[in-house]
């Protein structure tokens, strides 16, 4: 399989995880002790973060070996492949129930984006002593985005 078709099939796994979490997550936060979450800044927060995906695979098929897009990407799979520990199986425990996401995390973003990292790697598209720095800096910059999102998810038009 082409690095090329696994970024897009990590993207497009993206997709389905933030749309089993917009789909399932509000109604599950509104059970007893649970943690709230508004279903508009969600819905909004999981479209943008899933066209963001969909925009780092298409930059780093056109932008080729060591571009921004194969960076983006491959930080981006970095920050999906914790995402499964953290929140969902964390949300699992806790909750001691199912955490929406948990199952796209574990089926599709976990073997994924582990495979789009260690394929990335192997054949040099991104530099391991680079990606030791942007990888952690785009989990980072996508951790410091959702607020934002959820800002603009709770805007009201006039």
């Amino acid at each position: 399989m082409s690095l090329s078709l696994l970024g897009w099939l990590f993207a497009l796994g993206v997709v389905a995880h933030n749309a089993e979490e917009a789909w399932l997550l509000p109604g599950w936060s509104k059970r007893p002790a649970r943690w709230r979450v508004n279903p508009r800044m969600f819905h909004l927060g999981a479209l943008v973060l899933s066209l963001l995906a969909m925009l780092a695979a298409w930059l780093a098929e056109v932008g080729g070996r060591h571009s921004f897009g194969a960076y983006l990407l491959a930080g981006y799979a970095l920050a999906m492949v914790l995402n499964v520990l953290a929140p969902h199986l964390v949300a699992c425990l806790v909750a001691r129930s199912y955490a929406p996401g948990t199952a796209t995390a574990l089926l599709l973003n976990l073997p994924l984006g582990g495979w789009l990292i260690h394929r990335s790697l192997v054949d040099r598209t991104i530099e391991p002593a680079v990606f030791a720095w942007s990888g952690p800096l785009v989990v980072l910059g996508l951790l410091a985005f959702i607020p934002v999102l959820f800002v603009l998810g709770g805007m009201r038009r006039s």
